[in-house]
């Protein structure tokens, strides 16, 4: 990360491209090690994997940064802004640059995650905009698919290659043109009842959501967080989303998933992304959301609003 383009732009967010584990400890090292020269509060929340070539690579400097497996803290990507990114810059003294580097993207994500992650890739620009913080993201160009490198210059203003250490302008770069080509409908479900709900049935769409979720085998905390999440989802659906929904519930894989559905529309994309302030009251149903399930996707449209949600069994 060059000094002049921090000092041209407070918040800076480039793509790193490596090839090898040499270009990614090149790479992220030196980014690390920059921060922590300069006296500013470093993060570093990469796959587990990763997240130990870096640990190794830094040696006794590891103890002065924030170390997370980004396979558990961002396993949904709608929490990392909030929950990771947020979290750790938000927690600073002012006056400092914040550094951290940043990979929610990498071979093992299925198809479906991959559009949620490529959008919190695209909104990270506007929910850090002007503010002084550094957020390096790195990319496995030899595993991952073209369309995702091809993605990254989209949604991010500057890239490295790594391997020539250099740092250019991205002319790619239109986050707002990804949010919204991935703001695609969810694949449909055959087979699934729907349950329509309004002000005088949230109780028992919330019971219908966890006896559906207990049959198909979700248990313990994980069954109390479905709970909460069709009570968040539904009660928004009645008050923000024309005073009624659906509700569905089923099992896809080796989780058990729940939509709700209704006819508002949400206009802004960072719902539920973004920390509420603490003298805020309410505001903080969908970033529950985003914390509790193991996956949320959103589609929004003329004909309403439908978030899915996943949680492992």
């Amino acid at each position: 990360m060059s000094a002049a383009a921090e000092l041209f732009d407070p918040f800076v967010h480039p793509a790193l491209f490596y090839g090898d584990e040499q270009e990614y400890l090149a790479g992220t090292v030196s980014f690390v090690r920059a921060g922590l020269a300069a006296g500013d509060p470093v993060a570093v929340a990469v796959p587990g994997e990763n997240l130990r070539l870096i640990r190794d690579g830094l040696g006794a400097d590891a103890d002065a940064v924030r170390l997370l497996d980004m396979r558990e803290a961002g396993r949904n990507p709608g929490r990392i802004i909030p929950g990771v990114l947020r979290a750790f810059a938000d927690a600073q003294p002012p006056g400092k640059r914040v550094r951290i580097i940043g990979e929610p993207i990498w071979a093992g994500r299925s198809e479906t995650e991959y559009p949620a992650c490529v959008q919190h890739e695209a909104l990270i620009n506007a929910a850090f905009q002007g503010r002084t913080v550094s957020i390096l993201c790195p990319y496995d160009v030899r595993r991952l698919a073209p369309e995702v490198v091809a993605d990254a210059y989209a949604t991010h203003p500057t890239v490295i290659q790594a391997g020539a250490g250099q740092e250019r302008d991205s002319g790619a770069y239109d986050p707002d043109d990804v949010v919204d080509r991935y703001n695609e409908p969810l694949p449909p479900v055959d087979g699934v009842p729907a349950f329509a709900f309004d002000t005088e049935s949230l109780s028992q769409a919330r019971h219908v959501a966890t006896d559906v979720a207990a049959r198909l085998g979700l248990a313990g905390t994980r069954l109390q967080d479905l709970a909460l999440v069709t009570a968040e989802l539904t009660t928004n659906s009645v008050v923000h989303g024309g005073g009624s929904g659906t509700l569905r519930v089923w099992a896809e894989d080796e989780r058990v998933v729940c939509e709700v559905h209704d006819k508002g529309r949400l206009a802004d994309p960072l719902a539920g992304r973004r920390p509420a302030p603490r003298d805020q009251r309410g505001g903080r149903g969908l970033l529950m959301v985003n914390l509790l399930a193991d996956l949320v996707r959103v589609h929004t449209g003329v004909d309403g609003t439908t978030v899915r949600c996943w949680f492992a069994r």
